[in-house]
């Protein structure tokens, strides 16, 4: 390959071009300028977007890289533009997504001098990225990012920080590239074992009441299509954790609801009575087993992961199965005999009748006065019709999306996960509208998460991203008030909100805006905002006191799970 001479800095831009990069989300700063002032002369090549906080940043690439499976870029400058960095990329690491940040750094010959904005941010960056890198010099640059690209998007990915000093910005170099396809010691996806394979297979065709839980592992391994064969020819019942909702559609005769905290009522409690357990790409997260020493303790247990450190970890298991489930799947399936088990899977179908009468009913088809958070999901479910990528903040409407959203397709639910990122939402949903803007895009946010990245609306006018925004508001931080309702005796602790006019901030921002008070508007204000090109936000006043049932209250056993 012939070389070039040029700065560091083009060829931190001409790297990510041969990364097939398109999209970056970023702010620019002093440390990282002279990255910005080459991104200007590739703006042909290469789309910024310039976000109003950095984590708003992270946000968006995350919505990017959720809808897309490619690896979101983000770059920020030194000091406090990395360090805004930080939840976003946490919650990238906790939430396995792709990501890879750059950042700028002060001068080399000032590193650990305190500098001005000078943060060790690979210091505190560590516990969080896949891997980081400090770059002092600009022949390290194309290496140094060609490996964070493969580490970021190969095996479980995750987020990677690529911190570059100015003065490796400014120096010249010798710029040739070539992209990374190994590195020596690191195995991103391990072999799997046949006889494990096997054992699997024995245990599968032996069961009487089998139980699948899959997790995103179905959606980051591109194998929702053997997923849905391998359920469809063992017959065994299958659940979703909140990662891995709409790996398989909403409606599918298999699919029995979600696992966890706010699950539904049959999947919780019939783990307890499964006698074999099927883990798929999962991590067994504290939010789906409840009380560990009481979980699935009667159950074989068979887990499909590609990440070593996450088999045995939580839970014991009798067969583990590591690679890639695209892989392995098929292998499984090919050695499984065709069944069904019709009686076991209407034992699911009977508590959900249960939970339908004693909870859902009341929550989509209500008799109160005041409107419901799940009322609002089943009007976008029937304007949307399974098929809007709908992304999620972190709170009561978040586990009541998950419970009641409809889902064709895969990589709809794009939601904070593992971490629990208040204002994750409305920086995502950007991302997602710019990573499918043939879809449409629907975030759902609670009035508390919403103004915790409030400012990212200016982006979405910026950019034209016909983003549908909705904000379910009670005037309180919901779910830690259920919490404060239901086990600390009502005080109401720092919980109560007095919110702004959330519609006049959004004909600030140009943006058109309706708010619903009242039910006999929710049908026709949903309806016009699915119909219009343009962002759209929707403001929607719902029940103060309403609670999130059924509920496992932590500490208990997932058959301990309450529907009031």
């Amino acid at each position: 390959m012939s070389s070039l001479k040029i700065s560091g800095a083009e060829a931190v831009i001409r790297s990510l071009i041969e990364e097939d990069v398109n999209l970056i989300y970023g702010y620019p700063g002093g440390a990282i300028m002279p990255i910005y002032d080459e991104l200007y002369k590739f703006q042909d090549k290469l789309n910024h977007v310039l976000t109003r906080h950095e984590q708003g940043a992270t946000h968006a690439a995350q919505g990017f890289s959720r809808v897309t499976g490619n690896v979101g870029v983000v770059m920020a400058t030194s000091g406090p533009g990395a360090t805004n960095l930080i939840t976003g990329i946490a919650d990238a690491q906790i939430d396995s997504t792709p990501m890879v940040c750059i950042t700028g750094q002060v001068a080399s010959h000032l590193l650990g001098t305190d500098a001005f904005q000078e943060t060790d941010i690979i210091g505190i960056s560590t516990p969080v990225t896949k891997w980081n890198c400090q770059v002092t010099k600009a022949v390290d640059i194309p290496i140094v990012l060609a490996k964070a690209f493969y580490i970021a998007k190969s095996g479980r990915p995750g987020p990677v920080l690529i911190d570059i000093t100015k003065d490796a910005q400014f120096e010249m170099m010798e710029y040739s590239y070539k992209k990374c396809y190994s590195i020596r010691s690191y195995n991103p996806i391990p072999d799997y074992s046949l006889d494990m394979i096997k054992r699997a297979s024995k245990l599968i065709d032996k069961a009487k009441k089998p139980f699948i839980v899959f997790g995103q592992g179905v959606i980051l391994g591109n194998a929702e299509q053997e997923f849905k064969e391998f359920i469809e020819k063992t017959g065994i019942p299958a659940a979703w954790t909140i990662l891995g909702l709409s790996a398989l559609p909403t409606d599918h005769r298999l699919n029995v609801g979600m696992v966890g905290m706010h699950g539904n009522y049959g999947p919780n409690v019939l783990t307890n009575e499964c006698d074999l357990l099927i883990a798929i790409g999962m991590r067994f997260d504290d939010r789906v087993t409840g009380n560990l020493s009481t979980y699935a303790k009667q159950a074989k247990i068979i887990h499909m992961e590609i990440d070593p450190a996450e088999i045995n970890k939580n839970v014991e298991c009798d067969v583990p199965i590591l690679g890639n489930i695209k892989s392995t799947l098929p292998i499984l399936k090919s050695l499984v005999k065709n069944n069904s088990h019709d009686n076991w899977l209407n034992e699911f179908l009977n508590y959900y009748n249960i939970e339908f009468s004693k909870v859902i009913d009341k929550e989509i088809n209500p008799s109160k006065k005041g409107l419901t958070m799940a009322e609002v999901i089943k009007e976008i479910n029937l304007s949307c019709k399974g098929n809007a990528i709908i992304v999620t903040d972190v709170g009561q409407h978040q586990m009541v999306t998950c419970r009641y959203a409809k889902f064709n397709k895969s990589k709809s639910n794009v939601t904070s996960g593992g971490l629990g990122t208040m204002g994750f939402a409305l920086p995502a949903a950007l991302g997602a509208k710019m990573g499918a803007p043939n879809r449409e895009v629907v975030a759902v946010i609670g009035d508390g998460g919403y103004q915790m990245t409030i400012q990212e609306l200016g982006t979405i006018f910026q950019t034209n991203s016909a983003v549908k925004i909705v904000v379910l508001n009670n005037d309180f931080l919901g779910m830690v008030r259920q919490w404060q309702q239901m086990f600390f005796e009502k005080r109401y602790a720092s919980t109560e909100l007095v919110n702004p006019d959330f519609v006049a901030i959004a004909k600030g921002y140009y943006i058109e805006a309706d708010r619903v008070t009242k039910r006999k508007d929710l049908k026709s204000a949903v309806n016009k905002m699915i119909k219009s090109k343009k962002p759209y936000f929707l403001e929607v006043k719902v029940e103060k006191e309403d609670n999130v049932f059924p509920m496992i209250p932590t500490g208990a056993s997932v058959s301990e799970i309450r529907l009031e």
